[in-house]
């Protein structure tokens, strides 16, 4: 099942470019104002299962587990599937039963890239941190 796509003013100008951190990254079009809404997960909505059958052995995993389901974004070419993980982050997920919403934890600048503390993961704590933040946990 198909996820809706989510559209405000701030998540229309999000746009996705190289990262120091890795990869590609999400980066903000315009200025975010603090705990502003920026946006939500999409992707295919799957059983938890499901999704921890995709994500074992991959290095890069672009899932979120709500409540007994989960969302996949990796066919997904925009929008927070590219958020990179920071132990200082600018943004901080809200889970509720059908949706992970993202909102700034302080104002970011445009062109800032978006960040968030991925927490418990996939990763199970087995993959080496890039995000060179001061207090770096060293692994997500």
């Amino acid at each position: 099942m198909a996820r809706i796509i989510y559209s405000s003013p701030v998540y229309d100008k999000l746009r996705i470019g190289p990262s120091r951190i890795t990869g590609r990254g999400l980066f903000a079009g315009c200025a975010i104002p603090a705990r502003a809404k920026v946006g939500e997960f999409e992707g295919e909505v799957i059983p938890i299962r499901e999704a921890r059958r995709r994500a074992k052995g991959r290095k890069v995993v672009a899932i979120v587990e709500l409540e007994g389901k989960a969302i996949d974004a990796s066919d997904t070419r925009r929008g927070f599937r590219f958020i990179n993980h920071s132990c200082a982050p600018n943004t901080f997920t809200r889970l509720t039963a059908d949706r992970a919403e993202f909102y700034a934890l302080r104002r970011i600048r445009a062109g800032e890239e978006l960040t968030v503390d991925y927490g418990v993961s996939h990763h199970d704590g087995q993959l080496a941190c890039r995000c060179g933040a001061p207090g770096c946990r060293g692994w997500i």
